[in-house]
């Protein structure tokens, strides 16, 4: 009888929060944002913007009284909204940030441009009034440098132009021009071909078998091939899942934001033609956090499809990332959509067979949906034939650094970067000349100017020590400095490293120590380099020494004395 009563409170018990109790009025401005309805607690991330959003900072009070209102622990809810960066958690005595933050992009192509010096003079003119803080690549490169109030992007920034979007209150995001809107991409035909596959005008295996015969891979990086991924996904047991990427935080890509920018439907026709091939349950779209106007673009383009032909499609959520270049990943995508922080996950199980909720999952770049309708209006053949020395298909490259039309440009997948440069970039920008490039972003290596020839495409440079990734092309001049660049590259890693394994979270920190003194030691680094190759978990502390490597192979004459 005795143990009875004990076990029946300790139950009780486990349903009260331990330690810190909950302010009462904190917890009725929590009931009012997050609303009476169902508390989801995958929606953690979620509930934490709102509050973020609303108070511009995390207090410790709004997070206990968060916590009890999900039935969490608050040590769960700290847990994660500290992980993500644009969270600002404050603990009790400290003062919270200032009301505005000017948020300064530090990644390599804002590095050439002059961002350090910028962030200087923005410290300088607005000392304690405004928050000016320095964070990785916003995804708009090929208009560096580029500083962010609140949150309205300003490109070629300058000090003038900045404090005059502050004394204007210019803080939010200002809505893209001309994009396609519901009723333009009808009239080209849009949702033709899905509404097709509904009415049983073709069949599964058939848009499967002309994908496959494209050729098409996975544009997020890896380079999987798309119908192989769907082949798998269809032998998984019901209820499958899709899972849409579009949080391309790698420094030097921005395409995402350019496809939806321009055309979001063409997107969303291709998530439901994959959605409707595996036959899912739901679709999650999972955009990064710095593209606040596209993701209402999204949001109101979703509903307008939603309230056209509702009962004919699957469920289908919006989430929000909150500033983690780790949540790429696609498991960790898959974990901070569950609410968790984004940590990547060990394989086996691959997540076409557990992934999202426990379930079999098909994951995709947004691009790579993007490419579906074309290809199967088109033919397998037309985008085979599309590209150039020896290679097929189309790419989006994300063109950045010392070019004078940088941007996004869909050129035939193995082209060069002389050809790119010359046929899409209208030349080197006027007083440089090309020294280098990255061929796939931060993660993808350097390259010297003597191998501008090399056709840009999976598979074509890993015999160099580079992949071509997203596609990212930053081109750098003799006025630039190879092995700062790489620093700049390896600081990115150690900052954005989830830190679950030590190759990764120890080895870019130390990496960066090294990389910072005069004279590098070069045996040092590439033993510490093959660790982290080794032994990370993912590919961002696997690909994270790439560039110092690069650099070190290709530009000696930056490492003589």
């Amino acid at each position: 009888m005795k143990k009875q009563k004990l076990d029946s409170h300790s139950r009780k018990r486990r349903h009260q929060l331990r330690g810190r109790q909950v302010d009462a009025d904190a917890l009725v401005e929590i009931e009012a944002l997050i609303g009476s309805g169902k508390r989801d607690p995958s929606l953690l991330i979620e509930y934490l913007h709102l509050i973020q959003d609303r108070y511009h900072f995390i207090s410790t009070a709004h997070l206990v009284a968060l916590a009890s209102a999900l039935r969490l622990s608050p040590v769960e809810v700290y847990e994660v909204a500290s992980f993500y960066h644009h969270f600002d958690v404050i603990k009790e005595g400290e003062n919270p940030p200032p009301e505005l933050t000017i948020r300064v992009c530090q990644s390599i192509s804002c590095q050439m441009a002059g961002a350090q010096d910028l962030m200087t003079q923005l410290q300088q003119h607005f000392g304690d009034k405004v928050r000016v803080q320095a964070v990785p690549c916003v995804g708009r490169c090929a208009n560096a440098p580029v500083a962010v109030a609140g949150q309205h992007p300003l490109h070629e920034a300058t000090l003038s132009r900045v404090v005059q979007a502050v004394e204007n209150n210019e803080i939010t995001a200002p809505m893209p021009a001309n994009t396609t809107d519901f009723e333009q991409y009808r009239l080209q035909g849009g949702y033709d071909l899905w509404r097709q596959c509904l009415q049983g005008k073709h069949s599964r295996e058939t848009i499967v078998q002309t994908i496959e015969d494209s050729g098409l891979r996975g544009m997020g990086g890896a380079g999987f091939p798309a119908a192989r991924k769907w082949r798998i996904l269809r032998e998984q047991s019901a209820p499958r899942l899709l899972a849409v990427n579009i949080d391309e935080g790698e420094p030097g890509t921005f395409k995402d934001r350019y496809f939806l920018e321009q055309d979001p439907h063409r997107m969303i026709e291709g998530a439901l033609l994959a959605a409707w091939v595996i036959d899912a349950a739901a679709i999650y779209f999972y955009i990064r956090d710095e593209y606040t106007a596209l993701r209402q673009v999204l949001q109101q383009a979703l509903q307008t499809v939603r309230s056209e032909w509702g009962d004919q499609l699957p469920q289908w959520h919006l989430r929000r990332g909150a500033g983690a270049y780790i949540c790429g990943e696609e498991s960790a995508m898959i974990e901070s959509i569950e609410g968790k922080r984004g940590m990547p996950r060990q394989r086996p199980p691959y997540l076409a067979q557990v992934g999202l909720f426990g379930r079999p999952t098909l994951e995709h770049n947004m691009e790579t949906l993007f490419h579906l309708r074309e290809i199967i209006d088109k033919g397998a053949q037309w985008y085979v034939q599309q590209g150039r020395n020896g290679r097929s298909g189309l790419r989006a490259y994300s063109v950045s650094g010392r070019v004078n039309n940088p941007g996004v440009h869909i050129a035939p997948a193995g082209i060069s970067l002389r050809e790119l440069i010359n046929e899409y970039c209208d030349g080197m920008s006027e007083g440089h000349d090309l020294y280098g490039y990255f061929p796939g972003g931060a993660s993808g290596g350097m390259l010297p100017a003597r191998l501008d020839q090399v056709p840009l495409d999976f598979d074509t440079l890993q015999e160099y020590g580079c992949f071509i990734g997203s596609a990212a092309i930053i081109v750098f001049s003799q006025q630039d400095s190879a092995r700062e660049l790489a620093l700049n590259a390896m600081r990115f890693f150690a900052a954005e490293s989830c830190g679950q394994c030590t190759p990764c979270r120890v080895g870019t920190a130390k990496a960066v120590e090294l990389m910072q003194q005069p004279d590098w030691n070069i045996p040092l680094l590439s033993e510490l380099s093959q660790v982290m190759a080794d032994a990370s978990i993912c590919g961002l502390g696997q690909a994270a020494p790439n560039p110092l490597l690069c650099a070190i192979k290709y530009f000696p004459q930056e490492f003589e004395s």
